[in-house]
């Protein structure tokens, strides 16, 4: 009774190590294939381009525009500020001058008052702020998406694999033969002239 049984031990093994090499060797098959990948197969050089950040910064007009306009806004809700806090001060002037005159009652009213118009300042001026500030970031990504726009359009043709902003300290090394700064500002100036 014991052969039988050992017999039948040893067959369930081979059984399991036939199942452990089966289920092994077809999942190497199918790690060892490699993933379809259609860019992969892209024959021809790999060029990169690059433009001069600094020189779109200072020359494209769209990016001058947008600058005066922020900083015409900047100036419109300065001037609005400062304003609102001469008038405070003017008004916290003559408390002082008639203070001593006025009964404890008029000076606590009028003391509230100020706290009151000061803490209104100083939520304007946060909110004034925080306007600018996302009016900037929504200006920038708008010159950014016309960039990126007009580059596109300038790569139509797949020259470039890749066209990257210098700026200094961001890449250590460029050879000018590769520098598209004055076809990318000329492009740039000229789509948002057509614009205007």
């Amino acid at each position: 009774m014991k052969n039988p049984l050992l017999a039948l031990n040893i067959i369930l093994l081979i059984l399991v190590g036939v199942l452990f090499y089966l289920h092994f060797s077809s999942s190497k098959k199918t790690e060892n294939k490699p993933a379809a990948n259609t860019n992969a197969n892209i024959a021809g050089p790999f060029k990169i381009a690059y433009f001069e950040m600094d020189s779109i910064e200072n020359n494209y007009e769209y990016l001058k525009d947008v600058r005066n306009e922020l900083k015409g806004k900047e100036q419109g809700l300065t001037t609005q500020l400062n304003q609102m806090k001469n008038k405070y001060m003017n008004k916290v002037n003559k408390f002082q001058q008639e203070a001593q005159t006025m009964t404890q009652e008029r000076q606590g009213t009028i003391q509230q008052d100020l706290l009151q118009e000061q803490k209104m300042i100083q939520n304007k001026e946060q909110a004034m702020g925080h306007d600018l500030q996302d009016a900037s970031f929504k200006k920038m990504q708008e010159v950014n998406k016309t960039i990126e726009d007009f580059l596109k359009e300038f790569n139509k043709d797949k020259t470039y694999s890749y066209i990257l902003a210098y700026q200094p300290g961001t890449i250590y090394y460029k050879d000018q033969q590769f520098d598209i700064t004055g076809a990318v500002l000329q492009g740039l100036n000229n789509g948002y002239r057509k614009k205007k």
